[in-house]
């Protein structure tokens, strides 16, 4: 009943193997629905890219294991196929832990592993890497490894017999070509919107697959689970009598989002309408609420500076209806962006800072408001993820805007962070919609309230 795809750390080839398995299933007119652990969002584009079929989110931490088990079981059983892509190493979790690993995931939902090693470099060593993972919880199974940049045939006879010798079975030997290089981002790989001549490269794919997979195991690795004709919790439907439209910002600038929020949304009587403010649009007139996810504003500071249609749409717009915006979408509303060059561009200017290149922050935070925002009031508690590479200076507050929240993590003392009114969330914050049930209760009534 599927399988989970690991290895022994990032950057080891976990995405590289399971383009080459979609590839390989879209050959043979299958439809495979894809799964990644933890809270990516740039792997599950471009494994939704391939499959066309969008990749799901499982996270432990966000969602709960009963939220897990049922969204893998539920859309996992509509495909032929399905597997999960972990995240980082097999049993890397929050900080020295394994808490919310891909090791955590598998034992959940019962699944094999398979690990993807890089073998540059490697000969006998390998056995004692691959029996440290096969001996350190003897709750997982490894299936079989699946080798990545070997060298030569030579090189990969030699790594045979090693596994041979473990008694570890080889699922395939992937080789060192210009065929399976995956450009990146500064956060992971590149969004897939960026990926060259996809067409023709998940056709290269999936002659790769058949000619160094095991392919006959990974059909039966990959077998779908028993599909749940139930309907599942976080699409329950509330009936609306008014529609309330809500604009989701989806371009090359803003495009972090779980698929679960759009169906939450259309699913409770707020259909999504997209909105461009990287075409400069105006904010379509129908909306009553306006959602800007994260992504790459920084890349795109010039044009979005000069999209003024777009930018006095947002400051009309934060007087009369609620706005939620994440990451990147809150440095939208910011006073300016300094681009990698250290350029100044002008923002919305709506919150009060700046916002320029920093250090990594990354991990899960447990967030306590500290004031009212369109989706939480003074109390509320909520576990969200942070992942960027920059900060925000000139930070202030005044009489219209407040800070949001206290935020702590592993190895993060509580500290303010956030922008809010009634009107505004902005953080640093991303958040799961469908696994937290007040999210979108106070969001629903916020925007009935203001409409």
């Amino acid at each position: 009943m599927a399988c989970v795809i690991s290895s022994i750390s990032s950057n080891s080839g976990k995405t590289l193997l399971s383009l080459l398995l979609i590839s390989w299933l879209k050959s043979i007119n299958k439809t495979v629905q894809t799964f990644k652990v933890g809270p990516d969002y740039l792997d599950p584009q471009q494994l939704t890219a391939v499959s066309k079929k969008a990749c799901r989110n499982l996270d432990l931490i966000l969602s709960g294991e009963n939220w897990v088990k049922e969204n893998f079981n539920h859309f996992g059983g509509l495909s032929d196929y399905s597997f999960v892509e972990g995240v980082m190493g097999l049993f890397d979790g929050i900080g020295s832990t394994s808490k919310g690993s891909t090791a955590e995931l598998a034992k959940v939902l019962s699944l094999p592993v398979v690990l993807i090693v890089d073998a540059r470099g490697k000969a006998a060593s390998l056995a004692a890497l691959i029996k440290g993972f096969t001996e350190h919880d003897k709750e997982l199974k490894i299936a079989g490894v699946v080798l990545n940049n070997v060298q030569s045939p030579r090189h990969e006879k030699i790594l045979l017999e090693v596994l041979n010798r473990i008694n570890i079975k080889s699922l395939g030997c992937i080789p060192n070509c210009e065929d399976l290089y995956l450009t990146g981002s500064n956060l992971g790989l590149a969004p897939a919107h960026e990926i060259q001549n996809l067409e023709i490269k998940v056709k290269k794919w999936a002659s790769i697959a058949k000619d160094y997979l095991d392919i006959e195991s990974f059909r039966k690795l990959l077998s779908a689970p028993e599909y749940s004709n139930k309907t599942i919790n976080f699409l329950t439907k509330k009936e609306s009598k008014i529609i309330y439209p809500i604009a989701i910002a989806e371009d090359k600038a803003f495009h972090f989002r779980y698929e679960e929020t759009k169906e939450l949304l259309e699913e409770n009587g707020m259909p999504t309408i997209t909105w461009k403010p990287l075409e400069n649009e105006l904010i379509p007139k129908e909306a009553k609420g306006l959602i800007i996810p994260g992504g790459f504003p920084e890349r795109h500071a010039k044009q979005l500076s000069s999209s003024t249609i777009s930018l006095n749409s947002i400051k009309i717009f934060s007087k009369k209806f609620p706005i939620y915006a994440e990451c990147g979408g809150m440095m939208l509303l910011g006073k300016s962006i300094f681009d990698f060059e250290g350029r100044e561009y002008s923002m919305a200017g709506i919150l009060p800072f700046k916002a320029k290149k920093g250090n990594l922050k990354i991990g899960y935070r447990e967030a306590k408001s500290k004031n009212k925002s369109p989706i939480t009031s003074p109390g509320n508690k909520i576990i969200g993820h942070e992942f960027h590479r920059w900060e925000i200076i000139n930070e202030s507050y005044n009489s219209e805007i407040n800070c949001l929240w206290d935020i702590k993590g592993w190895d993060l003392e509580i500290k303010n962070e956030g922008f809010c009114n009634h009107l505004i969330h902005a953080s640093w914050i991303h958040l799961h919609w469908a696994s937290s049930p007040l999210i979108l209760e106070n969001w629903k009534k916020s925007i009935i309230k203001h409409a």
